[in-house]
C-alpha cells in the first residue's frame, strides 16, 4: 500500500525542518570549524568540548536546555518576544533542536576539510599580493567546499533522525512538529498501525541513506577523503 496524504505531509515537514536546520546551522558550523582549525588560543579545548557536547549528552537534556532558553522568561524567549516571535511548539523550534544536534557533525566535517587545505597554497596567494579575504575566497573556500557540502548533507541526515531533543522542546504536534521519528513513535503507540510504521520507517531509511551516500561521495570528491572520514 502506498503512503497516505498525511504521511507525505509528515515527510515534507521533516524535509522542511531539516533544510531550515541546516540553513541556520551551516554559517555557525563554518565559523566554529575555522576557529578550531586555524586559531590557537586559551580555552580552545573547552570550546571544542562544548561544540561536541550534543554528541554525548542525552538528547532529552538538550531539549530541556532549549526549553529553558526559549521559554518566555528565558534569554532566547525574551529576545524573540521583542520581535513577536515564538518557537515553542512550532516547526521552527523543531528546526532549532535539529540544528543543535547536527552542529557537532557539521563542525567536524568542515574542520577536517579546512585542515586538509595546503597552507602553502594560501601563502603563495598572499605572496602574490592577494589579501586575506581574497585568499579565503579564491583558495581556501573552493578547496574546502566539498567538505563543507559534505558536512551540510551529513547534518541534514542527522536532522532527519532527530527525536529526543525535539519531542522534549516542542512536543509531538501533528502537522506542526511531528517529523518522521516522532510520527513513527506515535504510530507505535497505536494498535494495528504496523503498516504505517513500516512505510514511515522505510522512508526514513531511504532519505537518511541517500544523505549519507551523498556526504561520503562529496568527501571523496574533495580529494582529501582517503583515510579521513567524518564519522
Amino acid at each position: 500500500m502506498g503512503m497516505s496524504g498525511e504521511e507525505w505531509g509528515i515527510v515534507m515537514l521533516s524535509l522542511q525542518v531539516s533544510l531550515a536546520a541546516i540553513g541556520g546551522a551551516l554559517p555557525v558550523a563554518f565559523v566554529l570549524a575555522w576557529v578550531l582549525a586555524r586559531l590557537n588560543f586559551p580555552g580552545k579545548i573547552l570550546l571544542d568540548a562544548l561544540v561536541h557536547l550534543p554528541l554525548v549528552l542525552p538528547p532529552v537534556v538538550i531539549g530541556w536546555l532549549l526549553l529553558i532558553a526559549f521559554a518566555p522568561a528565558g534569554p532566547g524567549g525574551r529576545l524573540l518576544g521583542l520581535l513577536g516571535v515564538s518557537v515553542l511548539f512550532r516547526w521552527t523550534g523543531a528546526a532549532i533542536a535539529a540544528a543543535v544536534m547536527a552542529l557537532p557533525l557539521m563542525v567536524r566535517a568542515i574542520r577536517l576539510s579546512l585542515e586538509a587545505v595546503d597552507p602553502r597554497l594560501e601563502q603563495a596567494a598572499r605572496t602574490l599580493g592577494a589579501g586575506p579575504w581574497r585568499t579565503f575566497a579564491t583558495i581556501t573556500l573552493p578547496l574546502a567546499a566539498p567538505g563543507v557540502l559534505a558536512g551540510a548533507v551529513l547534518g541534514f541526515a542527522r536532522s532527519l533522525g532527530e527525536f529526543g531533543a525535539t519531542i522534549t522542546f516542542v512536543s509531538n504536534i501533528p502537522e506542526e512538529t511531528r517529523t518522521l521519528p516522532l510520527a513513527i513513535y506515535a504510530a507505535l503507540q497505536v494498535p494495528g498501525a504496523d503498516s504505517a510504521v513500516w512505510r514511515l520507517a522505510l522512508m526514513a531509511v531511504v532519505l537518511s541513506l541517500a544523505a549519507l551516500v551523498a556526504s561520503e561521495a562529496l568527501t571523496r570528491a574533495s580529494g582529501h577523503g582517503r583515510g579521513r572520514h567524518v564519522l
